[in-house]
C-alpha cells in the first residue's frame, strides 16, 4: 500500500491507525559494524514528520509529530492523536518538537514538550508542562512554563530538545532564529542553551540569575541552532549538537556563562561561500569538542551507556539528516573525540532523533511524511 493510498483511506475513515509494523525480527535488516553485528527493526511506519521519541514505563513509545500531534506506539501501532496538546505554529522548521519525561513520570505522569508557538509578532519557541492521562489518550494540567522573549516571522532555527538533569531542572536549546547576531545578544533567548526549574522559575545558581548581565534563563550563548542536548549519565556532562552553516556543525559541552562563538567564530562558511565572523577562534569564545566539514545536518545526540553494546560504551551517537546516517563518535578518557564510524548511510532516510532505550537498544526516528520508528539491537544471526 502506498503512502498516498493509505492517507486516502484514513481521510475516508476506513483506516484509523497508522501502518502496523511486522513483529520484531521479521524483515529486519542486518549490518556488520566495526565492533558489533546489529539488526534494525521497524517498530512503526507512516508517521507524519516525527521529531522525537521517548520510552514509557510500560515499554510503549511516545512520539511527537511536527504538525502538532502526539501519539503512543504500542505493539507496532500508533494511537490516535493524544488530545490536549496546545496549538503549534507549523511553519518551516517549527511545530511540535521534543518530548521529555519527568524522572518520576511513573508516579506523576508529567511530561514536557517543546514547540513553536505564534503571537502577533510572529513565532518562537515555548516549553509546556502537562500530565498524560492514565489511559494515554489526553493531556491535562497543561501549562506553558517558558516562552522566548523575541518572536519573528522567520521559520528556522527553533532548536529545541529538552534534557532533564538529576536535580529536576530542564536544559534546552534555542537557535538564532535565522538572525545570527541574536546569538550574541545577552538580552535575547535566541542562540542559547537555557536552564529553568520544572515550574518555569529560575534556578538560583544560573549564571545570570539576577538578570543584570544577561537574561536569567541563560546558561550559555553563541549557539547557532542546537537541536540535540543530552546529559551523560556516567559523569553528568552536558553535551549539545548544533547545526552550523556550511561546514560548521558542532558538538559542544556548554558550561555556565560561557560563549560558544556563533557568529563571531565558526568552522563553517555562509551558504554563498563567504566567510563568517573573524575566523575559527578568538579570545573569549569556546572551541567545540568536534565539528564536521562537510556538514552532516545533525538532528539529535545521545551517549551510549547500556548493556547491549558494551563495546560502544561512552560513544556519542549523532542522528544526521543530510547524509542519512547515524554517526558513532569514540572518545578518550578526557572526552576528546578520537574516531568516527558512520552507520546505516542512505539505508533509512533522514534520521531525526536517536535515543538509547532502557534495555540498551538504540531507537531512531526518521524524518518525512512517511517517517518511521526504528530499533537497533544486537544481531540475532548465529
Amino acid at each position: 500500500m502506498t503512502t498516498t493510498f493509505s492517507n486516502l483511506l484514513k481521510s475516508a475513515g476506513l483506516l484509523s491507525a497508522l501502518t502496523a509494523a511486522p513483529a520484531l525480527g521479521q524483515d529486519a535488516k542486518q549490518f556488520a559494524t566495526e565492533k558489533a553485528a546489529v539488526q534494525v527493526d521497524t517498530i512503526a511506519s507512516g508517521l507524519d514528520n516525527p521529531w522525537s521519541v521517548e520510552v514509557l514505563p510500560d515499554g510503549a513509545y511516545i512520539v511527537t509529530e511536527l504538525g502538532g500531534t502526539l501519539r503512543i506506539i504500542r505493539d507496532g501501532t500508533a494511537s490516535e492523536p493524544i488530545s490536549g496538546v496546545p496549538e503549534v505554529a507549523r511553519q518551516g522548521q517549527g511545530g511540535l518538537l521534543d518530548v521529555a519525561l519527568d524522572p518520576k513520570f511513573a508516579e506523576n505522569r508529567t511530561l514536557f514538550l517543546s514547540m513553536s508557538v505564534a503571537d502577533g509578532n510572529g513565532n518562537g519557541t515555548a516549553i509546556v508542562r502537562a500530565a498524560l492521562s492514565d489511559d494515554g489518550q489526553s493531556l491535562a494540567q497543561v501549562q506553558e512554563i517558558f516562552r522566548m522573549n523575541k518572536f519573528t516571522g522567520k521559520g528556522q532555527h527553533f532548536g529545541s530538545r529538552i534534557v532533564i538533569a538529576p536535580d529536576g531542572n530542564l536544559f534546552f536549546g534555542i537557535g538564532d532564529r535565522g538572525e545570527r547576531d541574536r546569538a550574541q545578544d545577552m538580552q535575547d533567548h535566541a542562540g542559547a542553551v537555557l536552564r529553568i526549574k520544572p515550574d518555569g522559575s529560575i534556578p538560583a545558581d544560573n549564571p545570570y540569575a539576577d538578570g543584570k548581565a544577561g537574561l536569567a534563563e541563560l546558561w550559555s550563548k553563541g549557539h547557532r541552532n542546537p537541536q540535540g542536548i543530552i546529559i551523560d549519565p556516567e559523569n553528568g556532562h552536558l553535551l549539545t549538537v548544533e547545526h552550523g552553516a556550511r561546514g560548521g556543525d558542532e558538538i559542544n559541552a556548554p558550561e555556565p556563562g560561557k560563549n560558544y562563538g556563533w557568529p563571531v567564530i565558526t568552522f563553517g562558511k555562509d551558504y554563498s561561500g563567504a566567510a563568517i565572523g573573524v575566523g575559527q577562534s578568538a579570545d573569549g569564545y569556546e572551541q567545540p569538542l568536534h565539528y564536521w566539514d562537510p556538514s552532516i545536518a545533525p538532528g539529535a545526540l545521545d551517549v551510549y551507556r547500556g548493556d547491549m553494546f558494551p563495546q560502544w560504551n561512552g560513544s556519542v551517537l549523532v542522528a544526521a539528516l543530510k547524509f542519512e546516517l547515524l554517526s558513532r563518535l569514540e572518545r578518550d578518557q578526557s572526552g576528546a573525540v578520537t574516531a568516527e564510524e558512520r552507520l546505516f548511510e542512505g539505508e533509512f532516510g533522514r534520521i531525526r532523533d536517536v535515543k538509547v532505550a532502557p534495555d540498551g537498544a538504540i531507537l531512531m526516528v526518521t524524518d518525512g511524511d512517511d517517517g518511521a520508528l526504528l530499533r537497533v539491537s544486537a544481531s540475532n544471526r548465529s
